[in-house]
């Protein structure tokens, strides 16, 4: 059976592999949307901090033995820490000044980390093995799926899930949103605002290294990697709306399959897709898919 010309086969796995991707998309945009939607950041070091995440799962390996499991906790909450001391030794500064200090400092930090890996790792990719566990494949009949892209999507799904649940759903999600639009009332009621702003920025970051650790036994780890994907990811953003948790989720999902399409029915163009339709939605809708108008 084919679907305009092309096999059925190919077409359902390029659909699959589309939804591996967009499952990065998705959890990366998640936590430029949590800081962004919460704290009213650009990150644009987010895509390096995505690299930092990859290279402690490959460094605590190679270094120190720490399998993949051990590095899928322990390099999101050392990244994390890393990002709570950037936002108080850095941003928290910068709260009051216009957004553009905000991106051009992260840039900056970008340019920093992804320089400071460079010099010490070259640009040439680090392999990281498949863990045990998820090594091997599944036959689906219309093709065979390795077990470890699988665990990608149930992931990165399972932590969107969740991080959309508690912001949207709790009490804990709804001091954050109401400290970002009036700290000095949600102050009132003894909630420490600062601190609460800093535990949101590191958890922005710990999202993005869990990607990272996700990502390593998929691609080669190298220090031009979050540069590579972090400009597809703020496209992404925006398209779903700037600070929007489900449209991060939703579009992330959706973009990444339909680039799985066109590698299909087109594939010089699966590489300029995601930007053709931000530039459709800017022009009809300027806030995103999901964004509110202001």
């Amino acid at each position: 059976m084919d679907i305009f010309g092309i096999p059925l086969q190919a077409f359902l796995s390029q659909l699959l592999l589309g939804l591996v991707n967009g499952s990065f998309y998705a959890i990366l945009s998640l936590g430029l949307a949590v800081i962004f939607g919460l704290l009213n950041i650009i990150n644009f070091s987010h895509g390096a901090l995505y690299m930092c995440g990859a290279f402690l799962a490959w460094m605590g390996l190679t270094y120190f033995e720490l399998n993949y499991w051990v590095m899928l906790l322990l390099a999101p909450l050392i990244m994390g820490a890393a990002g709570m001391l950037i936002e108080r030794t850095m941003l928290s500064r910068l709260y009051k000044l216009d957004q553009l200090y905000g991106l051009l400092l992260t840039f900056g930090i970008s340019l920093v980390i992804e320089g400071l890996f460079r010099s010490f790792f070259g640009v040439s990719g680090q392999p990281y093995a498949v863990p045990e566990l998820l090594s091997g494949a599944t036959n689906l009949g219309f093709m065979i799926l390795p077990n470890y892209r699988a665990w990608v999507v149930i992931a990165s799904l399972s932590v969107c899930f969740m991080t959309w649940f508690v912001i949207e759903k709790t009490k804990l999600g709804s001091y954050l949103r109401a400290g970002t639009e009036n700290p000095k009332m949600v102050e009132a009621f003894g909630v420490n605002v600062p601190l609460m702003v800093t535990f949101t920025y590191g958890f922005g970051v710990a999202l993005a290294a869990f990607a990272g650790v996700l990502a390593a036994p998929v691609i080669q780890i190298s220090s031009l990697m979050g540069s590579n994907l972090i400009i597809v990811v703020f496209a992404v953003v925006v398209i779903g709306g700037m600070g929007s948790i489900l449209g991060s989720i939703l579009t992330g999902l959706g973009l990444g399959v339909l680039e799985g399409l066109t590698r299909v029915f087109y594939p010089e163009g699966s590489s300029t897709v995601v930007f053709v339709v931000m530039v459709v939605v800017l022009i009809f809708r300027p806030a995103g898919l999901f964004g509110k108008e202001q």
